[in-house]
């Protein structure tokens, strides 16, 4: 599978199908590679990605400190993943793309329209995380992290990482950084050797921008409303989807289409067809030939 080198950070990603460009930003939280799009609960069951390949290019990608893409310690912040999804398209020569996120790749498909709105043709939204409990369950987190950097070191955590093969939500103790731990032995070797008081500071700006309120996340309610890019909405109902996360970003992004559908009716015969029904219109439009 190929690599692309984006702002000096590995990246793994494929491209199946041809038609449009539609850029996948990953569901799994902070475990988000590329696979997630045809094993991970709603979308292996609903089987989306088998129908969009079809008759779309599906670029996906493991978002950085994922799978076997690259990180940097640094304070994440949402535009960072916006940064990555960019420059994978400049990789390919695409100017412009339908975006798509599942789960935590919601945020950056959004932050992603709000800083280059021009090259955003269509944004697709599939349970987007976000509401208080996602926000309380994530924070508690990284406080675990933090606590097991302070009690053993950044050493241990290297060693744990290593050991267990767990992701941070799987494994907290582990940290945002697991999967590059295991998959990158010069990154360990800096890890293991970083300033533990100047690491915690990081991670705790990190979690501070990452899950700042108790809606969806990713951009600012004002820019959201200065939007004018076609959008689809489906929402989630669990304590990682609220349902109120997915009516706040249809609330706040003007002319927003949302699939009022419970997940337990987002089977594979309606959910595909949904999203084709919604992209094939967007194509379709004179602007997005242009």
């Amino acid at each position: 599978m190929p690599t692309a080198i984006i702002d000096g950070i590995s990246t793994r990603y494929d491209v199946v199908g041809e038609g449009p460009p539609l850029l996948m930003f990953s569901p799994g939280g902070f475990d988000a590679t590329l696979e997630k799009w045809t094993s991970l609960g709603v979308y292996g069951k609903t089987k989306m990605f088998e129908h969009l390949k079809r008759r779309y290019q599906c670029i996906v990608f493991d978002r950085r400190e994922t799978g076997q893409s690259g990180g940097r310690i640094e304070r994440v912040t949402w535009n960072h993943y916006v940064a990555q999804g960019k420059g994978l398209l400049d990789h390919l020569g695409i100017a412009k793309a339908h975006l798509m996120g599942g789960c935590m790749g919601c945020a950056p498909v959004v932050a992603f329209g709000v800083v280059h709105p021009q090259a955003t043709l269509s944004m697709l939204l599939y349970w987007p995380v976000g509401g208080a409990k996602y926000r309380i369950n994530g924070h508690m987190r990284f406080t675990q992290h933090l606590a097991f950097v302070q009690q053993e070191g950044l050493a241990a955590v290297v060693a744990l990482a290593k050991s267990s093969g767990k992701s941070f939500g799987e494994d907290p103790r582990g940290g945002p950084w697991a999967a590059v731990l295991r998959s990158d032995a010069a990154f360990a070797d800096t890890y293991a050797k970083y300033d533990v008081e100047q690491y915690k500071l990081v991670v705790t700006g990190m979690v501070r921008t990452l899950l700042d309120r108790d809606t969806a996340p990713g951009a600012e309610a004002e820019d959201l409303m200065r939007l004018d890019i076609p959008t689809l909405i489906v929402p989630g109902r669990d304590a990682s989807h609220a349902t109120s996360a997915a009516r706040y970003l249809e609330e706040c992004i003007p002319n927003a289409e949302y699939w009022d559908v419970p997940p337990a009716d987002q089977t594979e015969v309606s959910a595909p067809a949904r999203l084709l029904e919604f992209l094939d219109k967007v194509s379709a439009a004179p602007l997005a030939k242009a």
